[in-house]
């Protein structure tokens, strides 16, 4: 091909290139040593899945995440690659995430509206945090806009062509999505019974009839999960063992504690710690913990053996006792549950406010963008409503699955990042809308 004859609206993949390299840049010149936060757990579970299992048996039992993204870093542990191999791939991922939203939009808006709303996806201030860390984000924010270009595909109305292919590649990235995020499985299960009951109510309407297409494969993808997670605990529908802790710290009712999450033995942030802080979380929490590790034997075998995560009690006996006492906390403390929702939604958004923490000048880096996309939200919301019936399926679909997905984790412990991994979403429906909605003039009228 002619350099000449070459348009970049049809070779997305040079388009967006530079982005490609700035991250690999970006990468190498931040990536830490040793494990940071949650990278060791899913490190750890690739390396058991190496060796054929996932978790150990009780009383180890950890099923904090599906298996979703440690299945995709699995061959690099067992080949004992360096663990920036791994990190690498983010750059990879984040870069085909940016061509699948850029080649959805072209779809619905034009090309210089497109290319501008794809570089603010790629510019993302929380995705670019995320990028030299072996966390699932970046992962997860990769199979939004592949899902979202699926079923933008699956769901267009052209008799000349037949969308099955894409349907069942929509199913397919919904279902590793609930493998990846556990999340996910609860906002698939509530997507599945909304799309059989809208069906039964409108069985003309074809495009109920083809989500549930896509949620049945979506489910079937997660049955190998379900059964293991059936066979370790007997319970149905068990996507993750680590829901109770997450709703433990959302409920909680003490003063100047906001729903953040805090791993025991109450090990906080040196840097940013306000003095007398794990005082204060032995004096609140100490005795329900006591509850799940009852000897100083159990205790030291969870503090020691870094090699083993989970607790030294079995994790459904942990998760359920934590569970009983955050519906215990809710029941007696409402009104503090809805303040710590609040503060949660602020996590999400602008990750703050945290619990006995000073502030961190970083917060600032996250308000243009994330403060921005709100305002863009909250102007989309009456458009929406208002022109509902108009808007295209997919979008629709899309936007119960953000709504049941934020919905899910403003009620338990989130923070930033999980919000990025939605952002493509929410840039395509503000695009959409105010495509069809505002106009702008540059010049002023004579």
């Amino acid at each position: 091909m002619k350099l000449k004859n070459l348009k970049v609206e049809e070779h997305p993949f040079l388009l967006f290139l530079p982005f490609l390299i700035l991250y690999v840049i970006l990468i190498f010149a931040q990536a830490k040593t040793g494990g940071y936060g949650d990278e060791n757990r899913y490190l750890s579970y690739a390396a058991h899945l190496a060796h054929g299992f996932y978790s150990y048996a009780a009383p180890f039992l950890d099923l904090g995440n599906g298996p979703g993204y440690s299945m995709i870093i699995t061959p690099f542990v067992a080949l004992k690659l360096p663990v920036i191999t791994i990190k690498v791939l983010n750059a990879m991922f984040y870069y085909f995430s940016i061509i699948l939203l850029f080649k959805s939009l072209q779809r619905i808006v034009t090309f210089s509206f497109a290319l501008i709303v794809s570089v603010l996806w790629a510019l993302c201030p929380n995705a670019l945090e995320q990028l030299p860390f072996v966390l699932p984000e970046i992962f997860a924010s990769s199979l939004i806009p592949l899902l979202l270009f699926s079923l933008t595909v699956a769901f267009h109305k052209d008799k000349t062509k037949k969308n099955n292919k894409y349907t069942i590649i929509a199913g397919l990235t919904f279902g590793y999505l609930a493998l990846t995020k556990p999340i996910f499985g609860y906002v698939l299960i509530f997507m599945i019974s909304g799309a059989i009951l809208l069906w039964i109510l409108n069985k003309r309407n074809t495009n109920f009839k083809k989500s549930i297409s896509v949620l049945a494969i979506a489910f079937i993808v997660t049955i190998p999960w379900l059964a293991y997670t059936y066979h370790m605990t007997g319970k149905m529908l068990y996507w993750s063992s680590y829901g109770g802790n997450n709703l433990y710290w959302m409920t909680s009712p003490y003063e100047n504690e906001y729903g953040d999450w805090v791993a025991y033995p109450f090990n906080t942030d040196e840097k940013y710690q306000l003095p007398g802080a794990q005082e204060q979380l032995k004096l609140h929490h100490e005795q329900d913990f006591e509850q799940i590790f009852k000897s100083q034997e159990a205790r030291e075998l969870y503090t020691k053996n870094n090699k083993i995560y989970g607790s030294p009690y079995t994790g459904v006996i942990q998760d359920d006792t934590l569970k009983r006492i955050a519906f215990r906390n809710i029941l007696c403390h409402p009104f503090k549950f809805i303040e710590n929702c609040f503060s949660n939604a602020g996590r999400i958004l602008f990750n703050f406010p945290y619990s006995y923490r000073a502030q961190k000048p970083e917060t600032l880096l996250r308000l243009p963008f994330n403060g921005s996309l709100l305002v863009f939200m909250l102007f989309c919301l009456i458009p929406t409503i208002i022109n509902w019936q108009k808007i295209i399926y997919p979008l629709r679909f899309l936007l119960f699955f953000c709504f049941l997905y934020l919905s899910g984790s403003i009620l338990g412990s989130a923070e930033t990042r999980m919000f990025t991994v939605i952002v493509p979403i929410l840039l395509f429906w503000i695009a959409y809308i105010l495509q069809r909605t505002v106009k702008v003039k540059v010049r002023f009228s004579e």
